[in-house]
């Protein structure tokens, strides 16, 4: 597909870069069946082709309109379409590029109920040491919440392990370490996951620190559009994360598969960075790994078995989040199903593997209607071999999920962490 941006995007690195991301597509349509906002409504506006067609509508008129915002506004950014396309197009950057046009030009005020809640999620969520005690706040006062805002908020006794002892961290003991990304909303709604991750990776030899200095990884500004802010909050992060590395940490770790997504890509993030920051930030991003990249599932079994703890296998629905099977994609191919195994699970057959939750960072606040039939039909899809817990491995998939689900649903180290140490 072929594009020349309008005289006033003449100048525009944005405009360039994204023309030259339309030329791979060839308009094939494969992409169509895989995205779920598409098999919801069957507009071909709400199909990644469709997308791009607004784009570069957008890119040779100069500006956008409301249906590019709309259309775009819906987009999951889940890029399952990347994994369908034959002809390797990078939509999920097209699309953010896309968004960052639309915000610096827009084609007219968005709704103030709109432009606050943008602003709120770019400006608490970001940042925990707001959205933490807010969290706190808002669980002291959940019975007497209305019940759409009840839901949202986890209950401080909801079955799972957030008792004191399950938050303890082991002390730092190995002559492995590596340093685990605090993140920013998961601190206040699930602070047992890093500490689960911690004791697991204890009992096999290696040592977790958390990252305190490194912030909100950016990825939710970033899709916000909010471009300027997310590459501040990124160079601050490298800063902080070389300063880990060369202290001695062998990998950043992160047990967010959305977080880690972004903070692999920051190398190409900076990649306009003056030289220093930019072979920094391409270090980070090589030094990054999702959890499950640093467990071995042998030496998992053998701790194990070294446990001597006979019980019936937990029934475990895998829901992997789009960040880990289309972000990652070949870097974790199924490592989370072979921990599992590797830990005594039995994981139930589940349909439609791929199908996006809904959850999506921001995107079941932004677009909560679409946001809950993608849920209803992911939990139907989970359910159907009656699981007795769903695993996932981000945050925002297992508080999404967590809201509509009959069966607990858990970060997949926690199941690992309760099978070692129950």
């Amino acid at each position: 597909m072929h594009s020349k941006p309008a005289d006033s995007l003449a100048a525009s690195p944005l405009a360039h870069e994204a023309r030259d991301l339309l030329r791979n597509c060839v308009h094939c349509g494969f992409c169509l069946p895989a995205c779920p906002t598409y098999r919801i409504t069957g507009s071909e506006l709400d199909s990644p082709r469709g997308r791009i067609y607004l784009i570069k509508e957008m890119l040779e008129h100069g500006g956008a309109t409301e249906t590019a915002r709309t259309h775009l506004d819906r987009c999951l950014t889940c890029r399952a379409c990347e994994t369908a396309c034959p002809s390797g197009v990078q939509y999920g950057r097209l699309a953010d590029l896309g968004r960052e046009l639309i915000e610096r030009q827009p084609p007219s005020s968005r709704d103030l109920g709109t432009r606050f809640i943008r602003f709120a999620l770019a400006t608490v969520a970001t940042r925990r040491e707001l959205f933490t005690p807010l969290v706190r706040i808002g669980q002291s006062l959940r019975p007497a919440l209305p019940g759409a805002l009840k839901s949202m908020v986890p209950a401080q006794d909801d079955g799972r392990p957030t008792a004191r002892d399950m938050l303890a961290w082991p002390t730092a003991r190995h002559a492995r370490s590596m340093a685990v990304l605090e993140g920013c909303v998961q601190p206040g709604l699930a602070p047992q996951i890093n500490a689960a991750a911690a004791r697991v990776l204890d009992r096999l030899g290696i040592s977790l620190v958390a990252a305190r200095d490194v912030g909100c990884c950016g990825a939710m500004e970033h899709h916000l559009g909010r471009t300027d802010a997310a590459l501040d909050q990124v160079r601050r992060n490298v800063t902080a994360s070389e300063r880990l590395l060369d202290g001695g940490c062998e990998a950043i770790v992160s047990t967010a598969s959305g977080c880690g997504t972004f903070a692999k890509d920051y190398g190409h993030v900076l990649r306009h960075a003056d030289a220093s920051i930019s072979a920094a930030s391409a270090r980070v991003s090589a030094s990054t790994r999702d959890l499950c990249e640093v467990i071995d599932p042998a030496a998992l079994e053998d701790v194990v078995a070294a446990a001597s703890k006979t019980r019936e296998p937990v029934r475990v629905a895998w829901q992997a989040p789009c960040s880990l099977q289309h972000g990652q994609r070949s870097s974790t191919m199924g490592k989370v199903e072979a921990l599992l195994r590797a830990a005594g699970c039995e994981l139930v057959p589940t349909r439609n593997p791929t199908l996006c939750c809904g959850s999506a960072g921001t995107y079941s606040i932004l677009q909560p209607e679409l946001a809950r039939e993608l849920r209803t039909r992911k939990l139907d899809s989970l359910l159907g071999d009656q699981p007795t817990v769903i695993a996932t491995a981000n945050i925002g998939c297992l508080e999404h999920l967590r809201q509509a689900s009959p069966v607990p649903v858990r970060h997949w180290i926690e199941i690992v962490d309760s099978i070692l140490f129950a």
